[in-house]
């Protein structure tokens, strides 16, 4: 019987090279590597950019609802979040030092809490 490997913590996956249409991103997370802004063929210019000034990559995230959430920085730590439509024509960002964040949601409220910037993407699609 084989030993099942524990799975390589998402900051220390891998970028992969390869390319993804909008249609090919997966609706989780990937176990084995991340997924770079400049994989995704369609990527808009604001995303390519999303963490210059934090001097990070910008790795794909998930799915939710409709909406493509990335991230520049480090899953812990200082991060800044983008969750865009799959045309690219309408994004949200949540800025996360620590604990402490906010950002816009697609409801049009603030949020502080990333969780509940993250329920409000789920609960509010946006019209394609």
């Amino acid at each position: 019987m084989s030993e099942r490997l524990p799975p390589v913590p998402v900051g220390e996956r891998p970028f992969t090279d390869q390319r993804f249409s909008t249609r090919e991103l997966p609706d989780t997370p990937t176990r084995d590597f991340r997924i770079p802004a400049s994989g995704w063929r369609e990527a808009p210019h604001v995303l390519l950019h999303l963490g210059d000034d934090l001097d990070q990559p910008v790795g794909y995230i998930r799915r939710i609802g409709s909406w493509l959430l990335w991230r520049a920085g480090p899953p812990v730590g200082r991060a800044r979040y983008m969750a865009i439509t799959a045309d690219g024509l309408r994004w949200l960002t949540f800025d996360l030092d620590g604990k402490r964040g906010f950002g816009f949601g697609a409801d049009g409220e603030g949020h502080e809490r990333f969780r509940t910037w993250k329920e409000s993407l789920q609960e509010h699609h946006p019209r394609e």
